[in-house]
């Protein structure tokens, strides 16, 4: 089984949502991702939050995916061994991430790094340019239900390339 780690602060919006679209997409995908299994962390998360109830709303209602039960866990050496790629939500985190385990480096992204990275010519300010977005996923957290939505669709785009890629 190949593990993706997602990785975002708390572990309770970004990643979260990243892991339960990653897994509902390969469980219903018939060619070619049945070996992937997404997990997340967070790297402040408070041990065993659950999901935030806007993006458990959010993907119930826009995917029908179910994350009632996930819980918030940090992110551990473990973990990073065990991966087979990592999907950060922002720079930061990804620049977090490579300091806490620089060994990762050959296998840590920022999502949409990995997603657009054959759209992108040498620097992300020209994909910017190009795309209109940064590749960066923004923190829907303390905002309305709609920034959830349009949070899980950023991912969601970007899981679409990504299992693309993985086939």
């Amino acid at each position: 089984m190949k593990r993706v780690l997602f990785v975002c602060t708390g572990n309770t919006c970004r990643s979260s949502m990243a892991e339960g679209l990653f897994n509902y997409i390969v469980e219903n995908d018939k060619d070619g991702t049945k070996d992937f299994k997404a997990f997340s962390a967070g790297l402040s998360a408070f041990e065993n939050d659950c999901a935030n109830p806007k993006a458990q709303k959010v993907l119930k209602e826009q995917y029908n995916v179910d994350i009632s039960s996930h819980k918030a866990r940090r992110i551990t050496k473990s973990d990073v061994e065990s991966a087979y790629i990592i999907l950060t939500m922002t720079e930061e985190h990804k620049n977090a991430v490579l300091r806490m385990f620089p060994g990762a480096a050959d296998k840590t992204y920022t999502i949409k790094e990995y997603a657009y990275e054959d759209d992108v010519s040498s620097n992300s300010m020209n994909h910017q340019r190009r795309y209109g977005h940064n590749m960066n996923i923004g923190d829907p957290y303390g905002f309305p239900e709609e920034v959830y939505k349009e949070c899980a669709k950023e991912i969601k785009d970007a899981l679409d390339r990504i299992i693309m890629k993985l086939k």
